[in-house]
């Protein structure tokens, strides 16, 4: 009897112990909720949720919601993830409940490691675990690449957000911010940007991208754009949204460089990393799938161009980076930047690799480091609907690389309410609305007029705007004190024509100058912006030094009047011009044109022919030709001011290709003539080394002409460095028929000069410069071998003034140093060929203004 007794005891055991297991299968623990940043409130992706002490777990989508659902007797969740606290919860066992959670950010930095032992032990790369593991990572980088797909697509979020930042209550309290006070906003005083931050601007797109292998194609389809809007009068909306997107480019850790406010950074993976970078593992995490191990990086030379922060790396055999922190050392010599924190997130996909899910990019600029205010940019990306190896139509990456949909900027608040991937935060919201309600009011109006006045240099008047002011008033030999008055008319009058004028006078020759243009937009845009369209028609009476070719800034810009050595050779044009200018979308342009040119001697230059004391002296040389141009320029983006427009400096090459041909005879031109010219132009990046600016060029000319129709190459006898003009060459002092050049300028960013106690803290840069030019004027061409062409020029007393390059290339070379407060480089330049030349300097200081990070 007891024996039965025993079994049935048995046989109840074990069916409660099943009765229980099946009750517990049949109410699995569900835990679900939406994690958020505890100061900004902001939902947080990709962050890690596992039942404590286990290695079950997940991670939140890209809106912060999570789930979490397993069966089993699990007490307690634990949240965390890569620069905040870890949060343990504690759950209902085979209950389904909702827990938010709210992370703390942890702000203690890593500024070192230190190993403390009877001996201090001296950072080595070999032997250390650290290195071994980062060697891994940079064997598998290729693997773990989207390039190494044979497809891929995925649709992109994309925000930008630009504030006045880190202002003092004292600041937003003055009596003229009285109206503006709808602006201000609060946040954590501890966080990137400081208390009170003023919005200023914000821009949103949607797009599908997608991506093929063979052969290499990317194509990116702009769905939805919205951006902050300023008065075209005072704002090119177009040109701000360019440079800020240059500023804040993607972020590929995977790359071996990182472009960063126009400058590469080192990326911690970087083939070359462990050269740079020392590494630290701080932190194994088994309680995820797949384990994590957590590396902390800082640069072996706090000063040089590199990242630090941590990586987190998957141990599944991808050696993929699953989360990164990013930040630079104080030390580094990147100007204006007070603050940088990018944060990458990573999500698997169905073949175990890893993509970008989103990345998370924060900048404070000011003009001091620790206090004042300044400039917040944060640039939030973020990427759904990955899917990998879904074959696409061809016609799908035909055409540019970028399109933007026909209804792209009209969609309306719903819309983006129902399709933004990632919310605004409260700062955000009402950027839009407010920044149309403070350009209503008159006050705002005119302090933008008086900027625009003081940076673009024209003073607005509706229809019509004055300037520049900077050609108001200069002085030159020829002319005495000129003074100069002009304007044009602005897309408030007609966005397809615009005129531009000016008149100028001079008191020492007493003469009138002017000019007229008129020109006609095709394409209904300014004639400034990407992609042009247009015709012209225009007509000069004025001035000119042969030769001069000044890019970017007005010949009678009153900062030049300044020159060095003789400057009293100089011309008097008559110049009609009728241009059509058009560019595609795939950055490839041609312009057309029609140029009649009378040029006539003024001051010290005259035109005769013959020898000795005796000659005919020619008054006019008349010249008809028409011209064509073929430009490439892949991937060029500009900014875009409101007197000209500036292509930025990339790692592209730039193609231009030119072809005047001029026609005697006709409208009553004298030569027949043909020229050809070719120039390639393009930045190298170097990484640590900095970037050099390369161009070459070259050009020939077909035909008997004078000297003042060959090649006057490009001299520069002003005070101001000119980086593609000859600056220790005088006016006309060279001419040819046949040329060519190469012009090498190279930047070190300061990676020689970071080395050196003395002069790390003042964050100086070191340039170096070279140009060569080869030329030559062919036998048919000189003078001296053929009395009807025109002398080259000599002084008074006999002394020649122009040359041919027969002798070998004319050479140049420069050391700088740049980034004097910030803004100022100064070079020393040597003059290396041709030093017996009549006034011909061997040393020259010369300086330039350039503003760069």
């Amino acid at each position: 009897m007891k024996k039965i007794y025993t079994h049935y005891k048995t046989l109840l055991i074990v069916l409660l112990s099943a009765f229980s297991l099946a009750a517990s299968a049949q109410n699995p623990t569900v835990i679900k909720g939406v994690i958020t940043d505890a100061r900004t409130k902001e939902t947080m992706p990709s962050v890690t949720v596992v039942f404590n002490g286990t290695t079950k777990g997940t991670s939140a989508d890209i809106h912060g919601n999570y789930t979490l659902s397993a069966t089993g007797d699990y007490k307690q969740i634990k949240v965390s993830f890569i620069g905040y606290k870890a949060v343990v919860r504690d759950i209902k066992p085979g209950e389904t409940q909702t827990i938010n959670i709210a992370l703390q950010e942890d702000r203690r930095e890593l500024s070192e490691v230190i190993v403390k032992s009877g001996k201090k032990e001296k950072y080595r790369n070999k032997g250390n675990p650290a290195v071994e593991l980062i060697r891994q990572v940079i064997a598998h980088k290729e693997q773990n690449r989207m390039e190494n797909y044979d497809h891929a697509e995925y649709k992109q979020y994309e925000r930008m957000f630009f504030s006045l930042s880190n202002l003092s209550d004292n600041f937003k309290n003055k009596k003229m911010f009285k109206n503006y006070q709808f602006l201000f906003r609060e946040q954590d005083s501890t966080a990137i940007g400081g208390k009170n931050l003023l919005p200023i601007y914000m821009e949103e797109k949607l797009s599908d991208n997608y991506f093929r292998k063979s052969p290499y194609s990317k194509k990116q389809v702009i769905q939805a754009t919205k951006k902050v809007k300023y008065d075209e009068n005072f704002v090119d909306n177009d040109g701000l949204a360019t440079y800020f997107n240059r500023m804040y480019q993607d972020i590929n850790i995977y790359d071996n460089n990182i472009t960063l406010l126009n400058n590469q950074i080192l990326s911690p993976i970087a083939d070359g990393a462990p050269t740079f970078y020392k590494f630290f593992i701080v932190d194994t995490v088994k309680d995820v799938t797949p384990n994590l191990v957590q590396l902390a990086f800082t640069p072996r030379n706090t000063t040089d161009m590199l990242f630090e922060g941590s990586i987190y790396i998957t141990l599944d055999g991808n050696y993929a980076v699953q989360n990164a922190v990013l930040g630079t050392n104080k030390n580094i010599n990147l100007n204006f930047v007070r603050q940088m924190h990018a944060t990458l997130s990573f999500e698997k996909n169905p073949d175990g690799r890893y993509h970008m899910s989103r990345s998370d990019l924060k900048m404070d600029f000011g003009l001091n480091k620790k206090k004042g205010g300044g400039i917040f940019g944060e640039r939030v990306v973020t990427l759904t609907d990955y899917e990998i190896n879904k074959e696409r139509p061809t016609e799908i990456f035909k055409g540019p690389e970028q399109v933007i949909a026909a209804n792209a900027d009209g969609q309306d608040e719903l819309f983006w309410t129902e399709n933004r991937t990632d919310s605004l935060a409260a700062l955000q919201a009402n950027v839009y609305r407010d920044v149309d309600s403070l350009q209503r009011i008159p006050s705002f109006r005119r302090t933008m007029d008086l900027v625009t006045l003081g940076v673009a240099g024209y003073k607005n008047f509706r229809w019509f705007e004055v300037g520049p002011v900077n050609t108001f008033y200069n002085f030159n030999p020829v002319e005495g004190f000129r003074m100069r008055l002009g304007g044009r008319t602005t897309p408030e009058l007609s966005k397809r024509y615009y005129f531009e004028t000016y008149g100028a006078y001079g008191t020492r020759d007493q003469r009138w100058k002017y000019f007229v243009s008129s020109t006609y937009s095709l394409n209904n845009k300014s004639i400034y912006s990407f992609p042009q369209n247009y015709i012209r028609a225009s007509y000069q009476h004025d001035t000119k030094i042969p030769g001069q070719e000044l890019q970017f800034v007005q010949e009678d810009n009153f900062l030049l009047s300044f020159k060095r050595g003789d400057n009293d050779m100089w011309l008097y044009n008559n110049i009609f011009r009728f241009d059509h200018v058009r560019e595609f979308s795939n950055h490839f342009s041609y312009s057309v044109g029609f140029k009649k040119w009378d040029q006539s001697a003024a001051g010290g230059l005259y035109f005769r022919s013959g020898v000795g004391t005796g000659g005919t002296n020619v008054n006019t040389i008349h010249t008809t030709e028409i011209t064509t141009e073929l430009r490439y320029a892949p991937k060029e983006k500009f900014y875009q001011g409101k007197i000209y427009r500036i292509p930025i400096p990339d790692k592209y090459p730039v193609y231009t290709l030119r072809y005047n041909q001029g026609l005697k005879g006709f409208l009553g031109g004298d030569y027949n003539y043909s020229n050809l010219t070719g120039n390639i132009s393009k930045r190298f990046y170097l990484s640590q080394l900095g970037f050099a600016d390369v161009s070459t060029e070259g050009g020939y000319l077909f035909g008997k002409v004078p000297f003042a129709l060959m090649d006057i190459h490009r001299a520069n006898q002003t005070y101001a460095l000119q980086l593609r003009s000859y600056n220790l060459m005088n006016f006309l002092e060279f001419v040819s028929d046949h040329y060519a050049a190469v012009n090498i300028d190279q930047n070190f960013n300061g990676f020689f000069f970071n080395k050196v106690p003395l002069l790390r803290d003042l964050k100086l840069r070191e340039v170096v410069s070279f140009k060569s030019l080869w030329g030559g004027v062919r036998a048919e061409n000189n003078p001296l071998n053929d009395r009807s062409l025109l002398r080259f020029p000599v002084k008074g007393d006999g002394t020649p003034v122009t040359y041919t390059l027969n002798n070998g290339p004319y050479m140049e070379g420069s050391v700088g140093v740049g980034n004097i407060f910030k803004l100022l480089r100064v070079d020393l330049v040597r003059r290396f060929s041709y030093l017996d030349h009549a006034n011909a300097p061997q040393y020259g200081v010369r300086a330039l203004v350039v503003l760069q990070f």
